[in-house]
């Protein structure tokens, strides 16, 4: 394997998991925000506040996106595998 090869497969390798990791870690920062602005409203300081509404939106965009998460991973190593044989 080629450096530029390596090179060219680590970009894609964080590119792809950049991709999948955005819908899961947008929505855990606005419910984050959204909560901690109700605890400062209301003066609530409890930890299980935060903690369960976080996982479970997290859990329903999890579900939610499970397919283009497989179609992203499974595009990504088709390309590595094509890449790999095309490469020799």
């Amino acid at each position: 394997m080629r450096e530029e090869m390596l090179i060219a497969l680590m970009r894609e390798a964080a590119w792809t998991g950049l991709v999948i990791s955005a819908p899961i870690l947008g929505v855990a920062l606005v419910v984050g925000l959204v909560i901690g602005l109700v605890q400062a409203l209301t003066s609530i300081q409890e930890l299980t506040l935060t903690f369960v509404p976080k996982m479970a939106a997290i859990l329903v965009v999890f579900w939610a996106t499970l397919g283009f998460t497989t179609q992203g991973l499974v595009g990504f190593f088709q390309n590595t595998i094509i890449g790999l044989v095309a490469g020799r």
